[in-house]
């Protein structure tokens, strides 16, 4: 879906960019993570995208999550190799400087319980992960939710890392509504322009 283009009464949404950038920048044959697989819909497109050539890896560290997106690409007769992980252990099933993209999921399962939602720490960790992945050009796609039951603590603790990646090597877009109110959940993409 280009994000111009929404049906009618239905409001852009953070993942409308999400998947505009993946559309864009996702190509046959790449290597994609899905680093919180939830219900499973980022690995379906990643798998679309990809092709029979390309590779996706999905992790998430609840067996409903794994369920629901093992049972979406079974539907779609797609495939990924999917992991009841933490994101932040990604490293051991991709080599240094050879992923395209990132998808990151910030907050809790859809339809599924508040009360069990990411932390900073490991949120931390998977993107310090995902960044030694990236190969040039690669890029890291975050949709951040908060409020609720997890609070802002690690909103503000990824958008405090993210504000001190060096420009030199990677570009940090934040995409935000802020005529909208309450928690609205926003995207941000992180670009890696050259090599350490």
């Amino acid at each position: 879906m280009n994000p111009n283009e929404k049906s009618a009464g239905r409001q852009l949404g953070v993942l409308d960019l999400a998947h505009h950038w993946l559309r864009e920048h996702v190509s046959p044959g790449d290597l994609c993570i899905d680093a919180t697989c939830g219900r499973g819909n980022d690995t379906k497109l990643l798998c679309e995208l990809v092709g029979a050539e390309g590779r996706v890896i999905g992790f998430d560290i609840q067996q409903e999550a794994i369920d629901s997106a093992a049972a979406l690409l079974t539907e779609h007769h797609l495939s990924a190799e999917l992991h009841l992980q933490s994101h932040a252990d990604m490293e051991q099933y991709a080599a240094h400087g050879t992923v395209s993209c990132i998808v990151f999921n910030f907050g809790w399962l859809p339809r599924g319980s508040h009360e069990i939602f990411t932390h900073a720490d490991s949120s931390i960790a998977a993107l310090k992960a995902g960044l030694r992945l990236l190969k040039r050009g690669g890029s890291l796609v975050l949709c951040i939710y908060y409020g609720g039951a997890n609070g802002f603590t690690e909103r503000d603790a990824l958008l405090d890392f993210l504000s001190k990646l060096d420009s030199r090597y990677y570009t940090v877009l934040q995409c935000s509504f802020p005529n909208r109110t309450g928690c609205p959940p926003f995207a941000v993409f992180v670009t890696k322009e050259c090599d350490l």
